[in-house]
């Protein structure tokens, strides 16, 4: 048992703590929002940042298949999602949101959420605060919300303990976060949030080969791990570390990667980037109840790749995005909707490719090859037990019954396994 779980069955796993912790308080069964920072304090150590915050709101109601939230002032958000009580209760139902703007007043269109996430197959999915919960949706800086949920086919109720949660980013760098913005359509593959590290390397993997320099007779047999592409530390997007109570896991080896993306919108500037991670590890942890933020790396528009759940981007860290096949793989999400109209730039698609490669390449693999891989879980795609051949680069949707990584992104996939083929990045290139 984990730590972060014990703590949790020592609190006799009440749910009090669990509101709490993500920011409700509860009057008279009726949930309010409250700040609750992510890391505790609201601001920084007199540096001038800001840290995250999650609040909720209990989506209460009489009629068991909907519930409705009219037009509500709330403590300024830029992110926002739905979730529930029981992550083993999968919800097929639909739930829309619309936001006003902290800036101009005006409220958006009405919005989706997506319902592709699913808690780990590992034991951290199976601590006892994990929730259910909606994709998050990066809407910018609001003050208000508006919500409904709709249980839909065969759904007879909507989920227990249905809340809306919000997340405020915080800031870093006296208010401001750095990054490139050219607007996607040029890309550098460097952000200036912080100098990318190359690799940064915290240990060998279990069982690889060092990357230090070999000697003697033996140096021409032993291969030398591929060069890393740029990347930007976790330090560089401002994560909060004390989010994370765990250590990570590792698996033996890297066999694929699976690409996302975050989906939600294509509004948010290369500027924006850091704040968006920032909100979406905010909200893994704090909504979801995971130990860290679900992806392995991200890569913005503007081709900028960004490290992701903690434990060193040259070791094969154990992920929660693909559901089935977390176990074999490296996930990375590309910032985006590249379902309903999003395109992916050049940019973004080469740092995919390029990211891919070397990652693939620390352990043996050819990143236009196939691989064979034992889904661990049913899927909605694949059985437990049943083997898939996959591409070493695949889609989410290759693995998990979901739209992820959208139609535009998906049909790229094929060019972005050839170009990580000649990436400078890949073994042997």
């Amino acid at each position: 048992m984990s730590p972060r779980g014990a703590r949790a069955r020592r609190a006799n796993g009440k749910k009090y703590a669990t509101w709490l912790a993500a920011g409700v308080v509860v009057l008279g069964g009726t949930a309010v929002t409250a700040a609750a920072s992510a890391g505790g304090e609201g601001a920084g150590p007199g540096d001038g940042t800001r840290s995250a915050k999650a609040h909720a709101l209990a989506l209460d109601g009489k009629d068991p298949k909907r519930r409705a939230l009219p037009r509500t002032g709330t403590p300024t958000f830029s992110l926002v999602g739905v979730s529930w009580e029981d992550s083993g209760d999968t919800f097929e139902g639909t739930a829309q949101i619309r936001t006003r703007d902290a800036a101009t007043g005006e409220w958006s269109e009405w919005h989706d959420l997506d319902f592709d996430i699913r808690a780990p197959e590992s034991t951290e999915g199976e601590e006892p605060e994990v929730r259910g919960a909606s994709e998050p949706l990066w809407v910018g800086p609001s003050d208000g919300v508006e919500a409904r949920v709709v249980a839909d086919g065969e759904e007879t109720a909507v989920p227990e303990a249905l809340r809306l949660d919000m997340i405020d980013p915080g800031e870093t760098v006296k208010g401001k976060d750095k990054g490139k913005d050219n607007g996607g359509t040029q890309g550098s593959g460097k952000g200036d949030a912080e100098p990318p590290t190359s690799g940064a390397p915290t240990g060998p993997a279990p069982g690889a080969v060092p990357a230090q320099e070999p000697t003697g007779p033996a140096a021409t047999t032993i291969p030398t791990a591929p060069t890393a592409p740029a990347v930007v530390s976790r330090a560089g997007w401002g994560a909060d570390e004390s989010l994370v109570q765990d250590p990570p896991s590792y698996l033996n080896e890297v066999d694929a990667v699976f690409v996302h993306h975050t989906a939600g919108t294509n509004d948010y500037t290369c500027a924006d980037s850091p704040a968006v991670i920032r909100a979406i590890l905010t909200y893994h942890v704090r909504t979801n109840g995971w130990n860290d933020v679900g992806y392995n790396f991200f890569v913005d528009k503007c081709g900028t790749v960004f490290e992701g759940r903690a434990g060193g981007v040259d070791r094969p860290v154990l992920g929660a995005h693909t559901y089935g096949f977390n176990s074999y793989s490296s996930g990375v999400s590309l910032l985006g909707d590249y379902e309903n109209g999003g395109t992916p730039a050049a940019a973004a698609r080469q740092a995919i490719a390029d990211l891919a490669a070397w990652k693939l390449g620390l352990h043996g693999v050819d990143p236009e090859a196939e691989v064979a891989l034992t889904a661990a879980a049913d899927t909605g795609v694949w059985k437990k037990g049943q083997v898939a051949t996959l591409n070493t680069i695949s889609g989410h949707r290759d693995g998990y019954a979901t739209l992820c990584p959208g139609a535009t992104l998906y049909s790229a996939l094929p060019g972005i396994r050839t170009t990580a083929g000649a990436s400078p990045y890949a073994i042997g290139n």
